[in-house]
C-alpha cells in the first residue's frame, strides 16, 4: 500500500504536523503461473513526478509491473442534473418540463481519489530493484538484476532496452546490478552500480545500447584487508545524485561513499556507517542481515548525507563542518518537541555509560529506507512498520 502524508500547520519547520492525507492499494499479490512463481505486493520504490497542475502523479513498482497513479482531491460535486434527483433516483422523462445545466457544488469534507492511469508489465524477466524519472519529464529508467530498460510515460506497449548484462552462458555471471538512475539536469546520462561495488556512467547519445559506458567508478581494492566478505560488502545498494549533478553518493554495506563525477578513480569523501560489526560479519553472513539494502539520501542543498543501521539508528554526515552523528528512532524520540539525543556504540568489555554495546544491537530493527525534504529540513525514516518524521532547528 501507499501512504501519502500532509503537513497541517503554516510554519513547517516550527509547528508543522504530518496526518495521514492518502491510503491506497498499489499492487495485489500476484502468480507467476510459468514460472511457479508468487510475485509479493510488496513496492520496491515509489517516483514522484513533477507536478503540473492539481494533481499528484507517482510511479510505483513491485518485483514485476510498473503502475502510474494519479492523486486527485474531490472537493466539489455535480448537482442539477435533469434525469436524476438529489437522491439519485432516476426521474420519470414525463414529468421533464425544463433543461437543467448540472454545476458544481462544494463539499464540506473533500475526498482524495487515487486512480491508476497506466500499467507498465511484461519487460522484466527479473526482479525490478529501482525506476528512475528522466530530467524530461517524459521518460524513465526501470532495472533489473541483469537489465535496464527505457520507458515512455505514454507508452505501455514498449520499452527500449538500454543495458543488458546477461552472458550467453549463466554460469558466466559475475555481477548483477543493483540501482539505476538518471542524471537530474542531463537527460541522456544515466549510472547504474553493481554487486561488485563499481558504479557505470552511461551516455545515450553515444549509442542506442549502452553496454559500454562512458566512465567506471571504482575504488582501488585493499589486498591487504580482503576477506571471505570483501566481495558481498563492497556491493552497492543505493546510489544517487546530488541536486547540481556534480557528485554521486553510493551506499555499501559499511561505508557511504562520495563520487565527483570529473574524478572516477576514487572516491573523494568515505564515511563509515557501522565500522564496529565488521568484527560480526560472520554472524550477520548466518542470519542474512549482511545482503541487507540500505539507502542512502542527499539533504536539501546537498551539504548532508542520511542513511540507516541497525537497532532504528540512523546516521546524518555534516559535509560543511566534517561532523556525523548517530540518532535512533523510537516512540520516544518522536515525541512532540523532544530533541534526538545522539547514540553510541561501543566495542570492547571497556565502555563510556553513554554507550551501546554492539552485543546489544537489535537486527531486527533496521532502517532501510528515508528520505530528506528537499526545500525544508525535515527528514522521514521507515523503522519497520512505523514511519518518523523529524524537523531540524
Amino acid at each position: 500500500a501507499v501512504v501519502s502524508t500532509q503537513s497541517t500547520g503554516k510554519d513547517l519547520g516550527a509547528k508543522g504536523e504530518y496526518s495521514v492525507y492518502s491510503t491506497f492499494q498499489s499492487h495485489e499479490p500476484q502468480f507467476d503461473y510459468l514460472k511457479s512463481l508468487e510475485i509479493e505486493e510488496k513496492i520496491n520504490e515509489i517516483q514522484w513526478l513533477k507536478r503540473q497542475n492539481n494533481n499528484l502523479f507517482l510511479l510505483s513498482t513491485n518485483d514485476k509491473t510498473i503502475k502510474l497513479w494519479k492523486i486527485s482531491e474531490r472537493r466539489y460535486r455535480l448537482d442539477g442534473f435533469n434525469l436524476f434527483d438529489e437522491y439519485g433516483t432516476q426521474r420519470d422523462p414525463r414529468s421533464i418540463n425544463s433543461l437543467r445545466i448540472p454545476h458544481l457544488v462544494p463539499v464540506n469534507e473533500f475526498t482524495v481519489e487515487a486512480t491508476p492511469k497506466k500499467l507498465y508489465d511484461k519487460a522484466h524477466m527479473y526482479h525490478i530493484n529501482s525506476i528512475s524519472l528522466n530530467s524530461d519529464d517524459e521518460t524513465y529508467l526501470s532495472a533489473d538484476d541483469l537489465r535496464i530498460n527505457l520507458w515512455h510515460l505514454d507508452s505501455i506497449n514498449e520499452c527500449y532496452n538500454v543495458v543488458d548484462i546477461k552472458p550467453a552462458n549463466m554460469e558466466e555471471l559475475t555481477e548483477v546490478i543493483t540501482a539505476a538512475k538518471f542524471h537530474p539536469m542531463h537527460c541522456y546520462h544515466f549510472v547504474y552500480s553493481s554487486s561488485k561495488g563499481t558504479i557505470r556512467l552511461c551516455d545515450m547519445r553515444a549509442r542506442a545500447l549502452c553496454d559500454q559506458h562512458a566512465k567506471l567508478f571504482e575504488e582501488p581494492e585493499d589486498s591487504t584487508t580482503r576477506s571471505f566478505f570483501s566481495e558481498i560488502i563492497s556491493s552497492i545498494s543505493d546510489v544517487k545524485f546530488s541536486s547540481c549533478g556534480r557528485y554521486m553518493v553510493s551506499r555499501d554495506y559499511l561505508t557511504v561513499k562520495l563520487w565527483d563525477l570529473n574524478m572516477d578513480s576514487k572516491p573523494i569523501e568515505t564515511y563509515n556507517v557501522h565500522e564496529y560489526l565488521r568484527s560480526k560479519l560472520c554472524s550477520l553472513y548466518e542470519n542474512d542481515c549482511i545482503f541487507d539494502k540500505f539507502e542512502v539520501v542527499w539533504g536539501g542543498t546537498s551539504d548532508s548525507i542520511l542513511t540507516g543501521s541497525y537497532n532504528n539508528f540512523f546516521r546524518i554526515f555534516d559535509r560543511t563542518n566534517n561532523r556525523d552523528a548517530c540518532f535512533e528512532a523510537s516512540r520516544e524520540s518522536a515525541k512532540p518537541r523532544t530533541q534526538l539525543k545522539h547514540c553510541k556504540v561501543g566495542v570492547g568489555p571497556k565502555r563510556r555509560k553513554d554507550e551501546i554495546s554492539v552485543e546489544m544491537l537489535d537486527f531486527n530493527h533496521k532502517i532501510l529506507h528515508a528520505h530528506w525534504h528537499p526545500k525544508e529540513n525535515v527528514i522521514a525514516v521507515a523503522a519497520t512498520n512505523n514511519l518518523y518524521l523529524f524537523t531540524g532547528k
